[in-house]
């Protein structure tokens, strides 16, 4: 994609941070074009500013000032602090107490590196219906992060997860108009990832990751949900409180599976259960960790996948020890009943939520009875099948404090993860000055957007496949190129189901 842009860009990006600021950013991705608006690691910034450039970007200077002088104090004070020796505090081991006013710098930096994990299933998705691969993750496994520019996140993608569209959430999922397709059934929804030998000796342990696919720009799917509870042990998790609902649209999404198609004759479930299992079976001698994240009807699946996680054991290694399981998630909405919340927060499950505070998403469903009403009036409205109660600890930003962001009522822009990486990027506790705090960019919002203020010249929606994915072929045609084989499933996933007792 070739993309002509204002000279005056060029210095709005050298100049938002002094010359002798070290970035450390995550690049924005091979397959993004828009390669003026990515950073590169320890770049160092040339101090040039041209006269075009002046009035765009006085305000990023003083925001830079202001980093100096003020919110980085709080940052500096713990620069002698390492992951490897505070993961557990972290990852919820006290409920984040602490952490979260003011904000903890290395807790905000594991947030948005989990955050990237997130937004790079939507980056991944092909979600193009001229496309016959409309639906699938258009990178191969291996090739996954390298293809996102995210080799030195230091993961092995392990397992591509894949669910059947034959539930009632049609807005979630998306299909191909050509008639012959990858497949009709199935879409790809996410993958497992764990830290290679480098990134887990800096993590101070083997980090397994999950990562959910949301929505991206389309809030439609709330109207899908069916917004009725069932008890998760109707759908086979071994739950013996029948009285421990989730919403039906997640547990169908989660359990359901189609025999008829190679990519979903397992369920998202038993994919999951089994790729953790063996990776616990091939990790077991070291210290290990369980992260699960996702944005939007995704982080409704981290926290049901991690509540599976608990209830069945899984996490409990051969020598009784038990393998932290937490999660990371985004814009989510509520997944269950109060005695859903009480189930999985005794399960020892840890849950940090990441909102916008106006955002639609994390209000629903449940409008009427929710965790803001009276104990006293849930107590009695709990066998009400529409009474929903969040579970963990919330961090609530305001995308009015961020000065680049426009102020809209756009729902969608509330919603969008680009969005909630840059405020946490700028977040340094109640009542603090927004100051960006690690160089991310801020143009990555208008990445699948319209946010940024105008002022900026960041173009909205810049983020697209070259040519919409068409190649020229040797004969001069145009035409969608030819992708390697999508992987389905592992030929020793019985084996670990059996071992779950999923499979005779």
């Amino acid at each position: 994609m070739a993309i002509s842009l204002p000279n005056a860009l060029l210095p709005l990006k050298t100049e938002i941070f002094p010359s002798n600021t070290r970035l450390a950013v995550t690049p924005v991705g091979r397959s993004d074009s828009l390669n003026i608006l990515s950073t590169t690691r320890n770049f160092t910034a040339p101090r040039v500013l041209s006269k075009t450039s002046e009035p765009l970007s006085s305000m990023i200077i003083e925001l830079a000032k202001d980093q100096k002088n003020e919110n980085l104090e709080q940052d500096d004070d713990q620069t002698e602090r390492q992951i490897a020796d505070v993961w557990r505090e972290i990852h919820g081991e006290d409920d984040w107490v602490g952490l979260l006013d003011p904000m903890d710098p290395i807790l905000r930096s594991e947030l948005i590196r989990y955050g990237e994990m997130a937004q790079a299933c939507y980056d991944a998705f092909d979600f193009d219906p001229y496309s016959k691969y409309c639906g699938s993750c258009r990178f191969s496994r291996r090739k996954f992060l390298d293809s996102l520019g995210m080799s030195n996140l230091g993961y092995d993608v392990t397992r591509y997860l894949y669910a059947t569209s034959n539930i009632n959430l049609p807005n979630f999922f998306k299909k191909s108009r050509w008639p012959k397709v990858w497949s009709r059934n199935a879409n790809w929804i996410g993958y497992v990832a764990v830290s290679n030998d480098e990134t887990s000796k800096r993590l101070g342990r083997r980090d397994i990751t999950i990562a959910w696919r949301g929505t991206v720009t389309r809030l439609e799917w709330i109207t899908d949900l069916m917004d009725f509870l069932k008890p998760v042990s109707s759908l086979k998790i071994p739950c013996p409180d029948r009285t421990v609902k989730v919403e039906y649209g997640f547990l169908d999404l989660y359990t359901d599976k189609d025999d008829s198609c190679r990519f979903c004759k397992f369920s998202a479930r038993e994919q999951i259960l089994s790729e953790v299992k063996r990776l616990l079976d091939l990790y077991q001698n070291e210290e290990i960790s369980i992260t699960i994240t996702g944005h939007s009807l995704g982080a409704a699946l981290a926290i049901l996948s991690a509540f599976d996680i608990a209830e069945t054991g899984l996490h409990v290694l051969r020598d009784s020890r038990a393998v932290p399981v937490s999660v990371l998630s985004f814009a989510g909405p509520r997944v269950g009943n109060v005695r859903f919340k009480e189930r999985i927060e005794s399960l020892g499950v840890k849950v940090l939520r990441v909102v916008n505070v106006h955002d639609m998403v994390p209000k629903s469903p449940g409008l009427l009875f929710n965790e803001h009403v009276p104990v006293k009036v849930m107590k009695l409205a709990e066998g009400l099948p529409w009474s929903y109660s969040h579970v963990g600890v919330e961090l609530a930003l305001d995308h009015n404090n961020s000065p680049f962001l426009k102020e809209t009522g756009d729902p969608v822009g509330a919603h969008n993860l680009e969005a909630h990486l840059h405020l946490l990027d700028g977040y340094h506790g109640k009542g603090h000055r927004f100051v960006l705090s690690s160089g991310r960019d801020p143009a990555l919002v208008n990445k699948g957007s319209d946010f940024l203020k105008d002022h900026y010249l960041v173009p909205p929606y810049w983020r697209q496949d070259e040519n919409k994915g068409l190649v020229r072929g040797h004969d001069g045609r145009w035409m969608q190129a030819e992708r390697s084989k999508l992987d389905d499933h592992p030929s020793d996933m019985h084996h670990h189901l059996r071992q779950l007792g999923l499979a005779a």
